[in-house]
């Protein structure tokens, strides 16, 4: 079980105001809440709780202290890889598998169509 956080601050999108924001998810929501109080983030804030999009929002600050505390740091196209095999098999998966799953998930699904 682990707790990634992903390095969207570098990105435009990671933006808000001045603050600089990652994604934080986790295997299970007991990991992901846990990580968030131990980091100092309100279990309130957490986005889309229970489903497989579930997530925090971290400023940076906070993202060095969850890579201080164990966090593994991800990319963010690997967390987007991962979050998108959670919704289709139930899991996040390994960052190191992230893309090549996630591009021959989207070839079968044109495939498919």
């Amino acid at each position: 079980m682990t707790v990634y956080v992903d390095d969207m601050y570098l990105y435009p999108m990671g933006a808000l105001g001045r603050m600089k924001m990652s994604h934080m998810v986790a295997d299970t929501t007991q990991e992901l809440v846990a990580m968030a109080a131990l980091i100092g983030v309100q279990p309130k804030w957490i986005q889309r709780a229970g489903t497989a999009r579930e997530h925090f929002d971290i400023a940076q600050s906070k993202r060095e202290i969850a890579l201080a505390n164990g966090a593994v740091a991800v990319t963010l196209r690997q967390c987007s890889a991962m979050c998108a095999r959670r919704r289709v098999e139930g899991a996040l998966g390994r960052p190191e598998e992230a893309q090549a799953w996630h591009s021959l998930y989207l070839a079968q699904c044109e495939v498919t169509e």
